[in-house]
């Protein structure tokens, strides 16, 4: 008979048939279910016993049993179960305040530990009266940090907490960091933003929320050096893109974060997405503002400066490793915005700091003058040297390898020179200078002269229209001469330049990078590149963000076979680390100093480890003599302001400056020629200084002027025949070797 094995049917069956042994049913024939009442039998399974009643109850306990069987249980120390487990045991109790002194977040006494903040020492008996709570502790740096933090790094990251803790200037809280490039300004700003979100005295973090505005193409590269140093110890929000809805939401999101751990306490912008969106930024308060290239708000007027200097944050760091560009009031615009009112109002600064420094450093200031302008410069630096820290790119030479530098001056071909004369002639722009002062018709000729000295048809267009300047030049042109192809022989830079990347590409494996002004002239790159069949990349301002990090992070790479990289200045010439070259060609100058710097300085970076070549081309005896000219005075100010040198010749007198629209066939190099250098016999005989001369007072900033017989660069010594007439150098190392 079928039998179910359920638990359930089998409890119902009498337990009295325990023994007796159970067989399933044979017959397979659906049978009528028999009930155990009319049976009288139980069947259930072998396998299975039936569950027994408890009887046995725990016997009762009196109190003094029970507290000495709870006292064994908390006796025994608690265990981690894990196999040679050797860390801390937990012994803080969730929700319970620790005794005691309060501590720092890393030891001080550590190896190698930075320490930016030591409380006082106290007496035993001070020890013992001071409130426990409110004692302040050691500020180190996190040992992940602060173990690749070179020397000169290590002394920034101090400057620059000191200055936003308002301990350097009290009740200002900000500073200027005004290092060259290439000596880590963004590792030790995240090291300073790191250090302030994390701890301060109070053993508390010293701000919630911090900012890093930069220009565009560097916004995905701060992303990633926070990524690089900080290991995921913290996400940032950096917003490169998307529509505005999108970006007012994540910056309402970004102020709206509150307490001591928000989950994305830094902000990476570019300036022209918070110049749109700053109404969404001004709502709440930030900790730390930190303006990367922070020499774009030279003038207080525009938008973005007066859009930052609204924000409602005290600590606000400005990053440039060129702080004076142009004039002593842009250097002041950096200063008011940093720590307002510590020079006064622009009109006491004009006043008081920058019309006597300026009338001291003409070439044709009277003793008096100059006297007064040294003692308003020393005045003027005791007081920003508070809140600016400036270090060379000196210290780089400990760490890279050597860097020379040439100017090269290229003489112009025949074609060149009558265009040039021929438009002297025709526009006149001499006349048109009245008192110093530029009119419009005047920059246009600047721009027709600069892109003439660079290739010839770069103005043909202007020629065949037959433009002021330009009437019958189409005539100089040899017959049949057509812009679709380049020829490199109608210009003598670009004759240079074919004889550099031939040579470079022949007897070596180095890459180059090629930098101009005009992206007219980086076509003519490109036409010549093709012809001589030279792998290249491009970058302007007509390519994306994104898009920029690939190319830059593939040239890069050892592996990649493109062997020249194209450089639009004005649209990347800021931050770009092009490592994966070491020769690096500055077609043509800028009227600002601190924009050829920054392009020239794309090669001789971190990482970097072959010998570096930089070529700056000049056209012999044209306004691009008398721009570099205007550099130097520049640079002159920057020195003497900046960098505190005290003997930085006074170059060129502003009057000079009115001798642009000018032609000088006859010299080898007019910057020379008006330096009136000690260094050089007959003009062009190299020798050392005489002894006890002033060296600084020839040419502070070059080690060298060179003819062919001082050229040591095998690259430009194949190349001086062709159109090179004379070269300055600076040899990073030439201290560090002993070169005279």
């Amino acid at each position: 008979q079928r039998r179910s094995l359920a638990p359930s049917q089998l409890a119902k069956r009498k337990a009295g048939d325990e023994e007796e042994e159970w067989h399933p049913p044979t017959s397979r024939k659906r049978q009528k279910p028999v009930s155990e009442t009319e049976s009288g039998e139980c069947y259930r399974s072998p396998f299975r016993k039936p569950l027994a009643q408890l009887t046995n109850r725990p016997q009762c306990l009196d109190s003094t049993q029970h507290e000495a069987f709870i006292r064994s249980i908390l006796s025994k120390p608690f265990k981690v179960p894990i196999p040679n487990y050797k860390g801390p045991l937990g012994l803080r109790a969730l929700g319970i305040k620790r005794a005691g002194l309060r501590s720092p977040l890393h030891d001080p006494f550590e190896e190698g530990a930075l320490v930016l903040y030591e409380p006082p020492l106290l007496s035993a008996h001070d020890q013992l009266k001071i409130d426990k709570d409110k004692a302040p502790v050691h500020v180190v740096v996190d040992p992940v940090l602060s173990r690749v933090l070179r020397p000169h790094q290590r002394e920034g990251v101090k400057f620059l907490w000191e200055c936003v803790t308002s301990r350097r200037i009290p009740g200002s809280h900000g500073c200027i960091m005004a290092d060259e490039m290439g000596l880590g300004k963004t590792l030790q700003c995240i090291t300073l933003m790191w250090t302030l979100l994390r701890q301060s005295p109070d053993c508390k973090p010293e701000i919630d929320k911090a900012m890093v505005v930069s220009p565009s193409s560097l916004v995905r590269n701060w992303y990633n050096e926070v990524e690089k140093w900080l290991g995921g110890r913290i996400q940032p929000l950096a917003i490169d893109g998307g529509s505005k809805e999108e970006i007012d939401r994540k910056l309402v999101g970004f102020m709206n974060q509150r307490g001591l751990r928000v989950p994305s306490p830094i902000l990476i912008i570019s300036y022209e997405t918070f110049r749109l969106h700053a109404e969404a930024l001004q709502k709440g308060s930030v900790g730390l503002v930190i303006c990367d290239e922070g020499h774009r708000l030279k003038n207080s007027e525009n938008q973005t400066y007066q859009a930052l200097n609204s924000l409602n944050t005290p600590r606000r760091v400005l990053i440039s490793g060129t702080p004076i560009q142009n004039d002593l009031l842009e250097y002041f615009s950096l200063v008011h915005f940093v720590n307002s009112g510590i020079l006064g109002t622009a009109q006491e600064f004009k006043r008081h700091f920058e019309i006597p420094i300026l009338k001291g450093r003409d070439a044709d200031a009277s003793e008096a003058e100059r006297h007064k302008g040294e003692e308003r410069l020393k005045e003027l630096i005791s007081i920003v040297n508070r809140c600016l820290i400036r270090r060379t790119s000196d210290i780089l030479s400990k760490y890279l390898p050597v860097k020379i530098e040439q100017v090269v001056c290229c003489r112009l071909t025949p074609l060149q020179a009558e265009l040039y004369k021929n438009f002297l002639k025709q526009a006149k722009p001499v006349e048109e200078l009245k008192e110093g002062k530029i009119s419009v018709s005047s920059l246009s000729s600047i721009t027709s002269l600069k892109k003439l000295c660079n290739h010839p048809a770069l103005i043909h267009d202007k020629c065949v229209e037959e433009e002021e300047g330009f009437m019958g030049a189409l005539d100089l042109f040899p017959a049949g001469y057509s812009t679709k192809s380049v020829e490199p022989q109608l210009s003598g830079k670009m004759l240079v330049l074919d004889y550099i990347l031939a040579v470079t590409k022949s007897t070596s494996n180095d890459k180059v990078v090629l930098v101009s002004n005009y992206t007219q002239t980086l076509d003519l790159f490109e036409k010549l590149c093709r012809n001589r069949r030279y792998l290249y990349v491009r970058l302007d301002g007509t390519m994306s963000i994104k898009k920029r990090a690939k190319i830059v992070e593939r040239f890069n790479s050892p592996s990649s076979p493109e062997f020249i990289f194209m450089l639009s200045s004005k649209a990347g010439g800021c931050g770009l680390n092009l490592i994966g070259a070491n020769r690096l060609v500055m077609f043509d100058p800028d009227w600002n100093p601190a924009n050829d710097e920054q392009a020239m300085a794309r090669v001789w970076r971190d990482g970097q480890k072959k010998t570096c070549y930089i070529y700056r081309l000049l056209s012999t005896g044209t306004i691009e003599e008398k721009i570099f000219q205007r550099q130097t005075h520049k640079k002159a100010l920057s020195s003497c302001v900046v960098d505190e040198e005290q003997d930085v010749e006074r170059h060129f007198s502003l009057g000079e400056l009115k001798e642009l629209f000018t032609l000088n066939e006859t010299t080898t190099s007019d910057t020379h020629d008006k330096i009136k250098c000690r260094r050089c016999v007959n003009g062009h005989q190299v020798r050392p200084p005489p002894e006890g001369s002033d060296c600084t007072s020839d040419l502070s900033q070059w080690n060298h002027c060179a003819d062919k017989r001082g050229l040591q660069d095998s690259v430009l010594k194949a190349a001086w025949d062709a159109a090179v007439t004379f070269t300055f150098h600076h040899h990073s190392h030439e201290e560090q070797r002993g070169i005279p």
